[in-house]
């Protein structure tokens, strides 16, 4: 009977010292899953802290490339200057090599950037917009989607005196034909 008891007693200390083993085991398993949640938040901000990087990144190379792009135009470029172009090539057929037309084109700029308005008899033709980088000046234009002729103008002037411009402007058609024509602008008298 004292072996009994003993046996007993030994069985329940295991017991005890089973249980104490597996919730000691149950509180590192809690603790290791605390701690895989912890860092998968502290991974998710690394993440989007290297997004953020790269992202600050990208608009710094941006504002770089950006830099030597003007937002208004020099005092002497701005207000109004005639205009005389002149078709080199052509294989467009409303543009006839010797073609010449002249207009008054007016050097403009707003919040939004800078601009090219073309006049012809006091009436806006068109509005180029318009980039200034390094002594050049780059005007675009394209027809909108409900226009009869759908066309692409470049314009290219790099040749800046004070009183005088000259350049090429590239005209490109519906049917993918192409005009080129010589630019001169002449500054207005006042």
């Amino acid at each position: 009977m004292k072996k009994l008891a003993i046996l007993l007693l030994l069985i329940c200390f295991f017991i005890s010292c089973e249980s104490k083993k597996e919730l000691e085991l149950q509180n590192r398993e809690k603790a290791v899953i605390l701690k895989e949640e912890e860092f998968k938040k502290k991974e998710a901000d690394y993440k989007t802290l290297l997004l953020m990087r790269d992202s600050l990144a990208a608009l710094k190379n941006t504002i770089n490339d950006n830099s030597d792009l003007i937002k208004r135009w020099p005092e002497f470029l701005k207000g109004f200057w005639n205009s005389k172009t002149l078709c080199r090539e052509s294989n467009c057929n409303q543009y006839v090599i010797g073609d010449q037309r002249n207009e008054s084109w007016e050097f403009v700029s707003d919040s939004t950037g800078i601009y090219t308005n073309v006049l012809n008899n006091k009436k806006l033709v068109r509005v180029f917009k318009a980039k200034y980088i390094e002594d050049k000046i780059m005007l675009e234009f394209t027809s909108d989607s409900i226009s009869k002729n759908r066309v692409k103008m470049n314009v290219v002037l790099d040749d800046i005196k004070e009183n005088i411009i000259k350049g090429t402007q590239t005209i490109t058609g519906q049917d993918n034909c192409t005009a080129r024509f010589s630019v001169e602008l002449t500054l207005a008298k006042k």
